[in-house]
């Protein structure tokens, strides 16, 4: 496990969690997770779920993805989708708002890995280099991922060769987040 990027990623999680409680008055709720389970629900109101990170049981890798592609995965993004279980969160990186996506319960972490597997199938086939999305933006062409060459964080268009370097690594990207609320 990356260590640097599980407690950059905790860091910005208790960042973001404050954040709400400071100007809600309440931990961090979410209308579109209301009726999915968790162990991050805390309470459940009339349409909408109020949710605090939960430590990750399960195995700490996503070697389904390393397995199905035949390819070593960045160990940041192992760290990345495995030190918590949490709702999704929006952030700022720079001038980037972004929903930064997380595993919600062990079933989700199942939907994750094979929603990689089918991103690094549609890169293989359009032979670009394999990247991991770790978060989305308002346009659904773009998104942020981790380069699995190289590590640097990137701001790419989905199906082309357009790349943008973010970040030297995973943990300094989540170090330079800022919570949205």
């Amino acid at each position: 496990m990356d260590i640097e990027t599980a407690n950059a990623l905790k860091a910005f999680t208790t960042r973001y969690c404050e954040a709400w409680h400071q100007k809600h008055d309440t931990w961090p709720q979410s209308e579109e997770l209301y009726g999915v389970p968790s162990p991050c629900i805390i309470t459940t109101l009339d349409d909408t779920i109020i949710w605090q990170p939960q430590p990750f049981t399960a195995e700490q890798n996503v070697n389904a993805v390393e397995r199905a592609m035949d390819l070593v995965v960045q160990p940041a993004v192992h760290s990345f989708y495995t030190t918590q279980l949490a709702g999704d969160m929006r952030a700022r990186f720079d001038n980037e708002t972004l929903t930064l996506l997380q595993t919600w319960s062990e079933d989700d972490f199942q939907r994750v890995q094979e929603n990689l597997i089918g991103h690094l199938v549609m890169q293989k086939r359009l032979k670009l280099a394999p990247t991991l999305f770790i978060a989305t933006l308002e346009s659904e062409l773009d998104v942020i991922s981790v380069c699995n060459l190289n590590g640097e964080v990137i701001k790419e268009t989905i199906g082309t060769r357009k790349r943008d370097i973010l970040a030297p690594s995973l943990a300094e990207f989540l170090n330079r987040l800022e919570p949205v609320l």
